[in-house]
């Protein structure tokens, strides 16, 4: 993978001040992305789905007892 110099500069100070490797905080950024993306999807198909059920935020709240 291939990273422009900028932003590879900065995950080579990141790692340096958490001491972590280059490998782990990229890895940790992706796997971020990908969780991040698959929520936005569900959140998008939901929102285009016409015969899915839309809840208020109170509706929503008193689901999870908050």
């Amino acid at each position: 993978m291939r990273l422009p110099e900028e932003i590879l500069e900065e995950v080579e100070l990141l790692a340096k001040n958490l001491d972590r490797s280059k490998t782990y905080l990229i890895k940790q950024a992706i796997e971020i992305y990908l969780e991040e993306y698959a929520d936005y999807q569900i959140a998008l198909d939901r929102l285009n789905d016409k015969d899915d059920e839309i809840l208020t935020g109170k509706e929503l709240r008193d689901c999870f007892g908050d």
